[in-house]
C-alpha cells in the first residue's frame, strides 16, 4: 500500500501531546523545538491552559481543529488511547516519541500490537514509537527533542537509531551539511523505510536518500521500490550488523556459505542501492551525489603538485574500479607548454612543487577539458607559493567550465574558512586523504551506471508448481525433509536440465533403467542420511548396462551392512557424462529477502576456493548474466588456455529457472545443484540436495 505522507512531512498545523513547561523534560525540549514552526502550534496537557505563549487544551478531542500532525510524548501506557482520540478527531499523521514498547519486553510488545491495531482501525500514519522525531526543513518543522535542528539541504536522512540521529545533527552543523528531511524510524510499528523511500522519491527538494538501517522489514517490497527510485535518485545505506546473527543449522554448501549480510549485499546491488561501509562513507557519498554532476564514464584525471599524492590517487582509482585516463596528444602538447619543464605530463599530472598558481590552473583545466577524462581530482600539499584559498577558487572555476565532477585533497589540517566556503558553494568535496576523494568520485560513476542498468524484466517460464507440491507433500508424509537424487523430477517440472536417470528399488529395475539409457551409467545409493555417498562406498561410476544389476545389488547389500540403521531407498541409475567445467548453483531462504541464490565454481572446489557470488531471486535474465560475471573464475567459462567457451546462455537460463523454482515453492528451504557440468553445447546438473520445510506453505 502506498501511503500519502504529505501531512506528516509537510504539515500546516501541529499539536504536541504531552508538552511540558518543565525544562529538562522531553516534552519541554520537543515543544520548544516545535515552536519555531511557522503554522498553528497547539499544546495538549491537562495541567495548563497556555504553554510558552501557545494555547494548551486538556485533551486531543478538545483541539479547535483536526491538525495535520500530532506529536505524542506521554507515558507508553497512555499512547494507544491518545491514538484513538487522534483517529476520532480526524488527525491522520502521528509521531510517537514515547518509548516503552517492543524494545522493553513482553508487555511492551503487547502495547505495540495494540498501537498497530488502533492505527489500522483509523488508517493512521504512525511514525515510531520510540523515536527522536522528524525534521522537515522546507516547512520549518523540527519535531524532535534534539539539542539542534538541521540546516536546509537536499539530503533526506532515515535512521533506526535515535542516538545516531542526534550525533549526525550535531556533526552536520559543524560541516554545514543540510537536509531536506530528517527522520528517526524507531520501532517501525506502522511506517517503515519503504514508506519514506516512496515519499522522498516524489519530493523535489530531495536529491539523495540516505539511511542508517539495522534491518529491513519487507525485503521484496524494499527491492521493488528501490529499483524504481534509484533510476531517479540515489539511495545510500549504511547497514549495521554485518555479523551472521540468527544463523540456523544448515546442510547444504549454500547454507554454510550464505549469510544475512550476503543477502543484503546482493539485494542492494540488484536494486541499485549504494552500500556505505562506514559513517564517513555514508556522508561522503551523500554529499558528492547531492552536489556534483554525474560522469559519462570511469576515466579519472589526476592533477597534483605533490608526487606522492598523485601515486596514492592512482592506486585508489584502481581499487575503486576507475581507470587512470590516457590523455590525448593534443592535451600532452599543451601541458608541456604550460607547466614547468620538470613536470610529469602523463596522467597523473605532477606540476611539481614550485609550480605557480597559473601553471596549476592551466594543468587542471587542460586535463578536465580532455575528452578522454570523465572526472577529476585536484591534489596539493601545504606550500609557501600556493594558498589553499586560491587553489579552491581554481578548482571551483575548473569544475564549472568543464561541467565534470571534481573532488579535491589538499592534505592540510586546516584549509581556512574562506577556502572551505568557496568549495562548499561549488559543491566540491574536500578530503585530507586522496583515496577518500577518489572513492567519492567512484560513487558518482557507480550511480551513473545504476541509472543506465536494464529495466527489471522477469522472463515468463513454464513451471508445474502443483506437481512439485504434490511430490513435496508425499515426502513430508514419509517424514523426509531432505531429498537427494530422487528430487530430480522436481527440477524437471521447471525445465531445469538434469542428467537422465531414475530411481530403482531392486537390481532388476536398475538394469532396466540402464538399458533405456543405453550406455555406461553411474549407480548411486539413495539415502537421506548418507550425505557424502562417495565416502561411504555408495557410488560406482562407468558401469556397463549388463553389469548394473550386479553392481546395484552389491551397493545395496554393502551399504546396508555398514549402516544397518540407515534408511535406504534404493539406488539412482544415471547416465555417465564426460568431464565438463563444473559449477554450483544453490539456494538458501533468507528471512528478509527470501530465496538467496549462490553461484560459483563447483565440484570439490566450492568450499576450498569459495569463488561464489549471491543474488536474490527472482532474477531477470540480465541479473543472471551479472551473477555469472561476478565470480573470479568466470574466464574458465568463457574459454581459457585454448578451451572452448561453455554454453553460457544455457547456464543463464538454468539460473533464471532455479530462481523461479525457489520463489514459487517457498517450502523448499535449501537447494544445491552440485556439480552442474558445462559444455560448449549444453549445461546439465548431475546431483541435487534439497531441504523441505516440515510443514507446507
Amino acid at each position: 500500500m502506498r501511503r500519502k505522507l504529505d501531512g506528516l512531512l509537510f504539515p500546516r498545523s501541529v499539536a504536541v501531546v504531552g508538552a511540558s513547561a518543565t525544562p529538562g523534560k522531553v516534552g519541554h525540549a520537543l515543544f520548544t523545538n516545535v515552536l519555531s514552526f511557522p503554522g498553528p502550534v497547539y499544546a495538549v496537557n491537562p495541567k495548563y491552559r497556555e504553554l510558552l505563549g501557545r494555547p494548551c487544551v486538556p485533551s486531543i478531542s478538545e483541539l479547535p481543529e483536526p491538525v495535520d500532525l500530532a506529536v505524542i510524548v506521554i507515558p507508553a501506557e497512555a499512547v494507544t488511547d491518545a491514538l484513538r482520540q487522534c483517529g476520532e478527531k480526524g488527525i491522520k499523521n502521528v509521531v510517537v516519541i514515547s518509548a516503552g514498547f517492543k524494545e522493553c519486553g513482553v508487555e511492551g510488545a503487547k502495547r505495540e500490537q495494540e498501537l498497530v491495531r488502533v492505527a489500522e482501525e483509523y488508517d493512521l500514519n504512525v511514525l515510531g514509537p520510540n523515536v527522536l522525531g522528524l525534521i522537515s526543513t522546507k516547512v520549518g518543522l523540527n519535531a524532535t527533542f534534539a539539542p539542534r535542528g538541521a540546516l536546509p539541504g537536499q539530503i533526506a536522512f532515515l535512521s533506526q537509531s535515535g542516538a545516531f540521529c542526534t550525533s549526525v545533527l550535531d556533526w552536520a552543523w559543524k560541516e554545514k551539511l543540510g537536509f531536506s528531511h530528517f527522520v528517526s524510524l524507531g520501532n517501525k510499528a506502522v511506517l517503515n523505510e519503504c514508506d519514506f523511500l516512496l515519499a522522498f522519491a516524489e519530493d523535489p527538494e530531495t536529491r539523495v536518500i540516505v539511511a542508517y538501517l539495522e534491518g529491513i522489514q519487507d525485503g521484496p517490497r524494499f527491492m521493488a521500490i528501490a529499483r524504481e527510485v534509484t533510476r531517479e535518485k540515489p539511495i545510500v545505506v549504511l547497514k549495521a550488523g554485518r555479523a551472521e546473527a540468527g544463523a540456523r543449522a544448515v546442510s547444504s554448501h549454500t547454507g554454510t556459505m550464505a549469510g544475512s549480510d550476503h543477502a543484503y549485499d546482493a539485494a542492494f546491488r540488484q536494486c541499485g542501492v549504494i552500500r556505505a561501509r562506514t559513517v564517513e562513507e555514508l556522508f561522503d557519498f551523500a554529499y558528492v551525489l547531492s552536489r556534483q554532476p554525474l560522469p559519462k564514464g570511469r576515466r579519472i584525471g589526476i592533477v597534483t603538485n605533490a608526487g606522492g599524492a598523485g601515486v596514492m590517487a592512482a592506486d585508489a582509482a584502481e581499487w575503486e574500479g576507475l581507470t587512470v585516463a590516457r590523455l590525448r596528444d593534443e592535451t600532452l602538447q599543451a601541458l608541456a607548454q604550460k607547466v614547468p619543464e620538470e613536470a610529469a605530463i602523463y596522467n597523473p599530472v605532477d606540476v611539481v612543487g614550485h609550480a605557480t598558481l597559473e601553471q596549476y590552473q592551466a594543468a587542471l583545466e587542460l586535463v578536465l577539458a580532455d575528452p578522454g577524462v570523465d572526472l577529476g581530482v585536484a591534489l596539493s600539499a601545504p606550500h609557501p607559493i600556493l594558498r589553499f584559498v586560491d587553489l579552491a577558487r581554481v578548482a571551483s572555476q575548473a569544475q564549472q567550465r568543464s561541467g565534470k565532477p571534481v573532488a579535491v585533497s589538499f592534505m592540510a589540517g586546516e584549509l581556512g574558512e574562506e577556502a572551505e566556503e568557496i568549495l562548499r558553494r561549488a559543491g566540491i568535496p574536500s578530503f585530507f586523504d586522496p583515496a577518500r576523494a577518489v572513492r567519492a568520485l567512484a560513487t558518482l560513476a557507480k550511480y551513473a551506471e545504476i541509472r543506465q542498468r536494464p529495466v527489471f524484466n522477469l522472463q515468463e517460464l513454464p513451471g508445474k508448481r502443483e506437481r512439485v507440491q504434490k511430490i513435496l507433500a508425499e515426502a513430508r508424509h514419509k517424514g523426509r525433509v531432505r531429498l537427494g537424487l530422487e528430487a530430480a523430477d522436481l527440477l524437471a517440472s521447471y525445465g531445469i536440465p538434469f542428467a537422465r536417470g531414475g530411481v530403482a528399488k531392486t537390481a532388476e529395475e536398475a538394469k532396466r533403467i540402464a538399458q533405456e539409457i543405453n550406455g555406461p551409467v553411474a549407480v548411486k545409493i539413495l539415502s537421506p542420511e548418507l550425505t557424502h555417498k562417495t565416502e561411504v562406498g555408495g557410488v560406482r561410476l562407468g558401469v556397463p548396462p549388463e553389469e548394473v544389476d550386479r553392481v546395484a545389488w552389491e551397493l545395496l547389500t554393502n551399504v546396508k551392512g555398514r549402516f544397518p540403521e540407515a534408511i535406504i531407498d534404493g539406488v539412482y541409475v544415471q547416465e555417465m557424462l564426460p568431464p565438463g567445467r563444473e559449477v554450483i548453483l544453490g539456494m538458501v531462504r533468507d528471512p528478509t529477502f527470501g530465496p538467496l541464490l549462490m553461484f560459483g565454481l563447483g565440484g570439490i572446489y566450492v568450499e576450498v576456493l569459495r569463488d561464489v557470488a549471491f543474488a536474490v531471486a527472482p532474477l531477470s535474465r540480465a541479473e543472471a548474466e551479472e551473477l555469472v560475471e561476478l565470480i573470479r573464475g568466470k574466464k574458465l567459462l568463457y574459454g581459457a588456455r585454448g578451451q572452448p567457451p561453455v554454453y553460457v546462455s544455457g547456464l543463464v537460463d538454468l539460473i533464471v529457472r532455479v530462481g523461479q523454482f525457489a520463489v514459487e515453492n517457498p517450502d523448499i528451504l535449501e537447494l544445491d545443484l552440485n556439480p552442474i557440468l558445462c559444455y560448449p553445447e549444453r549445461v546439465v546438473a548431475v546431483d541435487v540436495r534439497l531441504t523441505v520445510a516440515e510443514e507446507g506453505t
